[in-house]
């Protein structure tokens, strides 16, 4: 069903919208006196024994019109009868409120229960496909990935299994970095919002370096001159792993620390912390645009961030080229799908995962399978399920195209 709002200095000009934009079959839902004239809200595709249903209302005939549903015929009528009365007294709130009050009031009357409808439709239906979007919700997946890995699960025709193939699918989709920088080295920047680990996950890293292939191999740059201390903090780091530390504050000295490492096989640059929205974000980032000098851009991503959050921040600094990403405090996130779904949306690859704050104990290689199992295992600590009336707003309407 499809509703709109028309507004007209009368009845009769109102009506005459309804027709040439909704044809002779509209349905007018209500209709009333607002300043400056009248207000019609109208429907096509009106099915009154859906909503019957959805209501628990007995159904109507097929052929019967809705007696709470005027024509444009009847509702003419009825303004030519009133429309002597004179103008309606006006309502104290102001006529946006009013509207909004209104829109709120049928999205509950009729979007509302034709959900909870179609969700107990599919429950009833299809309860295995139920069950499995409610097991793939509670892991904290996005709805249409949810949605996808299901469809997938159960396409085959075998539903014994089907939580364990929507959990190995899951990890197929997930992107992981195939590149090892412990082995490989490189010159690496990490990059993020601020406060999601950055300092103490170039610790790790360096750290994890050095005992393979000495501390002579590696060197430490940062670039944060933002915050106070920052430097400190790495420094700190620094004398303790036994690795010497440089400061850059622009590209030009960025350019003549990095030729003077030019020989450690890891040199690994800790930037400062930028909010996803800083309308200044590009031009901080451009610093590690060096031209010929080729700079590994990771993204520091905070798993305890909110699904939307973690999709901005990917989506704000992908735009100064990422390579890949390291997963931090997933000892501290209560739910773990919702960073994993951002990184399938966005098709970018994991490289480690942090889990504490020990140099360089807290610090792995990114594996799906393990990423996966530590949701399923959050999932099982998770107190409170996702609801009947998330399920049923999200799953609701999947219904109209199901096959039962």
């Amino acid at each position: 069903m499809k509703m709109k709002r028309y507004f007209a200095p009368d009845m009769r000009q109102a009506i005459r919208k309804v027709r040439e934009d909704q044809g002779p079959d509209a349905v007018i839902l209500s209709n009333r006196r607002v300043e400056g004239g009248v207000e019609i809200i109208a429907a096509v595709d009106y099915d009154q024994a859906l909503v019957n249903r959805a209501l628990g209302i007995g159904e109507r005939r097929p052929m019967e019109r809705p007696a709470s549903a005027p024509t444009p015929e009847d509702a003419f009528v009825a303004e030519k009868g009133t429309a002597s009365s004179g103008k309606a007294e006006g309502e104290a709130v102001p006529q946006i409120e009013r509207i909004e009050k209104e829109i709120r009031a049928l999205k509950e009357i009729l979007e509302s229960p034709l959900l909870q409808f179609g969700w107990g439709e599919m429950c009833r239906v299809q309860p295995l496909r139920a069950g499995l979007l409610k097991r793939l919700m509670a892991l904290g997946l996005v709805p249409s990935l949810a949605g996808e890995i299901a469809d997938q699960a159960l396409a085959g025709g075998s539903v014994r299994d089907g939580w364990a193939e929507a959990l190995r699918l899951l990890a197929g989709m997930l992107p992981v970095s195939d590149d090892d920088l412990l082995a490989d080295g490189g010159v690496v920047a990490l990059v993020g919002p601020t406060g999601v680990g950055k300092t103490t996950t170039v610790a790790k890293l360096a750290a994890r370096f050095a005992l393979r292939h000495g501390r002579r191999h590696v060197a430490l740059v940062t670039t944060d001159s933002y915050r106070i201390g920052a430097h400190e903090q790495l420094r700190t780091y620094g004398r303790i792993l036994g690795i010497p530390v440089q400061t850059a504050g622009d590209r030009d000295e960025l350019q003549a620390v990095l030729n003077h490492a030019r020989d450690r096989k890891l040199v690994l640059i800790d930037t400062a912390g930028v909010s996803q929205r800083d309308v200044n974000l590009m031009e901080r980032l451009s610093t590690l645009s060096l031209g010929d000098q080729r700079i590994r851009n990771c993204l520091v991503l905070s798993a305890t961030g909110q699904t939307s959050l973690q999709r901005e921040v990917i989506r704000n600094f992908q735009k100064a080229g990422l390579h890949d990403c390291i997963i931090t405090k997933i000892d501290e996130a209560g739910s773990l799908g919702g960073v994993l779904s951002v990184l399938v949306e966005h098709q970018l690859p994991a490289s480690f995962v942090g889990d504490g704050q020990q140099v360089p104990d807290d610090l792995h290689p990114a594996r799906a399978e393990k990423l996966v199992q530590h949701a399923v295992n959050l999932m099982h600590r998770m107190e409170e399920p996702p609801g009947e009336e998330t399920l049923a707003f999200n799953f609701g309407g999947l219904m109209a195209n199901a096959r039962a």
